[in-house]
């Protein structure tokens, strides 16, 4: 094994410059924000499907679904454990606490046609997490908590129609906050033979 040999002189002036210029906040990686905000939805789904209970899997590959939460419970009528699929989406273009009944989320046609396929062997949801635009806003920790920021909402899209061309907004309701308890209602619902 070779080990590098230090620059004569130590480290370029260059370098020391840049590291010596002040930061307004943590070096944070130079991952794509689309990336971050994927594993910061994935992190919100995890914290949520263990606070309710329920175990998650990731299909592979995913083919247009993100994951798979199942939850057993012996009051489940149709099976002693039921699933559900869950697509995972975020956005930072519509602003937290969205006024009104709902807001405008914008599928590809293709992926709006699977999640509103319906009737379905296996029911699915589409989550729509709302993030704010700077990732130093995303969390905030304490001795007590973990903030995430902003929030999740789900929906079932079961027959819902293609309007547009090649893309369609749908209506994603703000009462539908998606968290452990909402999760746990959805398969409830489901295990008694309906939907979510």
């Amino acid at each position: 094994m070779a080990l590098a040999q230090p620059e004569p002189g130590g480290v370029p002036a260059l370098q020391i410059a840049q590291r010596t210029e002040p930061r307004s906040g943590p070096l944070r990686g130079t991952l794509a924000t689309t990336a971050c905000m994927e594993t910061l939805q994935v992190g919100y789904l995890h914290a949520v499907a263990a606070a309710a209970g329920c175990s998650l899997s990731q299909p592979f590959p995913d083919n247009g679904i993100d994951w798979h939460v199942s939850h057993g419970a012996p009051e489940h009528v149709v099976d002693d454990e039921v699933t559900i699929k869950v697509q995972l989406k975020a956005t930072y273009q519509t602003p937290p606490r969205p006024a009104g009944p709902s807001f405008g989320f914008t599928l590809d046609n293709e992926h709006l046609v699977k999640l509103a396929r319906s009737p379905v062997a296996v029911h699915k949801i589409l989550v729509v997490m709302l993030v704010p635009r700077e990732r130093e806003q995303w969390l905030s920790a304490g001795h007590d908590r973990l903030d995430l920021r902003h929030c999740c909402y789900w929906t079932n899209l079961a027959g819902q129609p293609v309007t547009g061309r090649r893309r369609t907004t749908v209506r994603i309701p703000t009462a539908r906050i998606f968290d452990d308890r909402a999760l746990c209602e959805i398969m409830t619902r489901v295990g008694s033979g309906g939907t979510p």
